[in-house]
């Protein structure tokens, strides 16, 4: 046990979470992140929102960090207007997990960005998103799958060479890619759904879908692996 690394997660910070007879604000994550962790061999300590100018001295404990999904990115950091789909802004969640991408990367700290996550590890490193695509969220509040297919010769394509069939929920997706980042996976419309950073100290890797929500270990494996 004492050899399992330890896992970051990020998490929601929400107004109103209902368990028993409460109803307080929150730090929170679905469970399928942890367990999914611990399944693969990691220890797991959630990130809630916090000071951006702490970020370094956190990732500095971790082995590895995950950023998990959630809201849209605000579309002030990467340089464009909100559109009227795009969703309302998550400001603290989007400057704390800023500043712990940045740090993981400056750390070569093993990092896998999911859904949310990715797009957020391609706006880190200068790149932009698509503020609304059709056919990947297609009924509200249920989980849709839909096949990727590996980019040969990537690090996502190291840890599942077949083209594969996952739990997918999103309504934007990579636009421009950022400084360094190469797409490891393609939906069949044509859409990244993974990126990875082969120029980095570290292991990092985004996808588009939720591995949480699925029974394939193989990504978060990986993550586990080059954090050990």
């Amino acid at each position: 046990m004492a050899g399992r690394p330890l896992i970051g997660v990020s998490t929601y910070l929400e107004a109103g979470a209902r368990w028993g007879v409460w109803e307080l604000e929150a730090a929170l994550l679905p469970a399928g992140y942890p367990r999914l962790v611990q399944r693969a061999g990691g220890l797991v300590a959630m990130l809630p929102p916090d000071a951006p100018e702490y970020a370094a001295a956190t990732v500095a404990r971790l082995d590895g960090l995950v950023i998990a999904g959630g809201p849209d990115v605000e579309p002030v950091h990467y340089g464009a207007e909100r559109e009227p789909r795009t969703g309302p802004p998550a400001r603290e969640r989007d400057a704390w997990e800023l500043a712990l991408i940045d740090a993981a990367l400056a750390a070569g700290t093993p990092l896998l960005g999911i859904c949310r996550g990715m797009q957020l590890l391609n706006v880190a490193v200068g790149g932009t998103l698509v503020q609304h695509i059709d056919g990947h969220a297609e009924v509200v509040g249920v989980f849709g799958r839909h096949t990727v297919k590996p980019v040969p010769g990537t690090l996502y394509a190291d840890a599942v060479p077949e083209e594969t069939s996952v739990p997918t929920y999103h309504h934007q997706a990579v636009d421009r890619l950022g400084a360094g980042l190469v797409a490891s996976a393609h939906a069949a419309d044509g859409t990244v759904e993974a990126v990875e950073l082969p120029s980095a100290a570290g292991w990092v890797l985004g996808v588009q879908w939720h591995p949480e929500m699925g029974e394939d270990l193989r990504v978060v494996r990986a993550l586990v692996t080059a954090a050990s």
